[in-house]
């Protein structure tokens, strides 16, 4: 019996497009240190790894005629060179050309005749330093049967870890369009529910066709009256194939110390801190808002609940819609505004605890981040702005074959209409923005991450306790905050 796409994956499949591919995305940074990690030390780590994510190894086939909907089958010609590559910058590579590397690669669709995932293994990073980047498709990481490959990847100690996975990997034979329409009608016959799930997908598809033919015939329309269309403004804009990558490296100690003073959470500060930063971006920009006085986020949490769809994790995953008071001057009111907004979320008793996200076996903000962009998609009919996913990581350093990661910055993919889209994970002390934004429509997107920089230092400065004199910077420190 096939293992078949449901409503939801078919649904992030058509929402896929030239200017929207729908792959979620990780930059990580590593020292190598003494280990020698390079790029066959990786190959050789994933395929060891691979086992625990069987799906990485798995590719679509389609159903002729749409008898049934797609099913995940074995890649009898799975390549391992193919999907982990080998890249570099010119030594000694600095960050901007590492976020222009990771952009232009972010920006090309995955191949759909393959597995859906990509692993770049970039060097010539300044200080010696190398970069991981792992591209992985929504449909193929769903928090059920498949986590993303980069929880399965990082070891707490240097020394890598024996598993104990035995795989002794060998593809299931995979029938040609003959069979693949036999499968679906065996399958239909011992699951009615397919034949009801099939019509229902038949349904949407054509209805999705036929919005699409209708919005291209109203853009021409409106192309030809001289009007502006509708969903022009610095959060909505048709996007191009093109995007830009934005990291911000901040304190996890600075959003700790704003906590204590004023109260909530740290994601409470975080929030914040995209709201104020949203807000010194908006205003260097010569464009009217029209007197709109808050942006609406949706922001995935992470719940206890029965009745939403189960995932590997012990937790489920809900939308909040969240409004970002971008009018609000003073920075303290925004935090609070922000606060009471997402209380009623924690004070249902459902909402799962950052200690408890960080323990989770792996590094789960990988996976905890590609099932939020899942969310964000789904939710895309509530009208939201932007979509925010934060993520708390362990605060111990993880290690992928001996090389020590530094930093972690999610790259979120973006939905129609929606030029920005921002991810959040802490890590090891580290507090990591990972800011995508298409390239023609957010040209400016260096300057919102520095917006961001200086929203976190308004809120640092509103701490008027007195502080014991710092010491001495060692050689090499960096600031309390950058942008990376």
């Amino acid at each position: 019996m096939s293992e078949r796409l449901g409503p939801r994956d078919l649904a992030i499949l058509a929402a896929e497009s030239p200017t929207t591919p729908m792959h979620n995305a990780t930059v990580e940074i590593f020292d190598p240190g003494e280990s020698g990690f390079d790029h066959d030390r990786l190959v050789d780590l994933i395929a060891d790894r691979i086992a625990f994510v069987p799906r990485y190894r798995q590719r679509l086939q389609q159903v002729p005629g749409r008898l049934a909907n797609p099913a995940w089958v074995d890649d009898e010609n799975f390549d391992l060179g193919y999907h982990v590559r080998r890249s570099a910058l010119p030594r000694p590579g600095t960050m901007d050309q590492l976020r222009e590397l990771v952009a232009r690669i972010a920006s090309r669709p995955l191949d759909r005749s393959r597995p859906l995932w990509e692993c770049y293994f970039v060097e010539g990073l300044e200080h010696g330093h190398v970069a991981l980047l792992t591209k992985s498709h929504q449909i193929l990481v769903d928090g059920r049967e498949t986590v993303d490959i980069g929880q399965v990847l990082l070891d707490t100690s240097p020394d890598r870890s024996t598993l104990g996975h035995d795989d002794d990997w060998h593809p299931r034979r995979t029938s040609g369009p003959v069979g693949a329409a036999v499968n679906a009608v065996t399958d239909t016959f011992e699951r009615p529910s397919i034949l009801w799930r099939t019509a229902v997908a038949n349904a949407e598809s054509l209805g999705r066709q036929a919005s699409a033919t209708g919005a291209r015939v109203s853009e021409v329309a409106t192309a030809l009256s001289g009007r502006r269309p509708v969903h022009t403004g610095p959060v909505s804009r048709k996007l191009s194939q093109q995007r830009r990558f934005v990291t911000v490296r901040t304190e996890l100690a600075d959003h700790r110390r704003i906590r204590e003073v004023h109260g909530g959470t740290v994601n409470d500060v975080i929030l914040a801190t995209i709201t104020g930063g949203l807000r010194g971006w908006l205003m260097t920009r010569a464009e009217s808002m029209g007197g709109l006085k808050s942006l609406k986020a949706i922001v995935p949490m992470s719940v206890i609940d029965d009745e939403l769809e189960a995932t590997s994790l012990g937790t489920q995953i809900t939308g909040h819609l969240l409004r970002l008071p971008i009018a609000e001057a003073n920075p303290v009111l925004r935090l609070h505004q922000v606060s009471y907004d997402l209380k009623a979320h924690g004070d249902n008793g459902r909402a799962v605890s950052a200690r408890r996200l960080s323990g989770i076996a792996g590094f789960a903000p990988t996976t905890f981040h590609a099932l939020g962009s899942r969310l964000a998609a789904a939710e895309l009919r509530h009208g939201f702005h932007i979509s925010i996913t934060n993520v708390p990581g362990p605060q111990f350093p993880l290690y992928a074959d001996g090389a020590r990661m530094l930093e972690s910055y999610p790259l979120h993919p973006l939905l129609p209409d929606h030029p920005v889209a921002i991810g959040v994970t802490s890590y090891d002390g580290g507090v990591f923005y990972g800011i995508t934004t298409d390239r023609d429509a957010v040209a400016d997107a260096d300057v919102l991450g520095q917006c961001l920089l200086e929203a976190l230092e308004e809120l640092r400065d509103t701490d008027t306790r007195p502080r014991a004199p710092r010491g001495r910077k060692k050689a090499g420190a960096g600031p309390k905050g950058s942008r990376r």
